[in-house]
């Protein structure tokens, strides 16, 4: 288990502290003695207006084949959270180190580093 993998995780979902089953792109690989990994969410539906922080994902694309998800999808790099790692369900792929750069340049411009 390490970054760029995509997983299919119990997200935090709403204020209501419910969890729902989603994939989620690891951003980090386990953390510290409880382990705990740093997620972003992944949706299939797509937002009216994507932000300067979400990543389109085409899993028909070369560059996103990898990743195993079956529908256009968005990375919303805005929507992170730290979960268990019991929290993660199964791994369903990965992405690309071309679409891992294009992550680590939005991240750091959404978090101003």
């Amino acid at each position: 288990m390490q970054s760029d993998e995509i997983f299919l995780a119990n997200f935090p979902f709403g204020d209501k502290g419910a969890m729902k089953l989603r994939p989620v792109l690891l951003l980090t690989g386990p953390l510290g003695t409880v382990p705990e990994v740093l997620v972003a969410y992944i949706s299939s539906v797509m937002p009216s207006t994507l932000l300067a922080s979400d990543i389109l994902i085409d899993p028909t694309t070369a560059l996103y084949a990898s990743t195993n998800l079956k529908a256009m999808s968005v990375v919303r790099l805005h929507k992170l959270a730290t979960i268990h790692r019991n929290s993660i369900v199964r791994r369903l792929g990965n992405i690309s180190p071309e679409a891992a750069a294009e992550i680590d340049t939005k991240l750091r411009d959404l978090l101003a580093l």
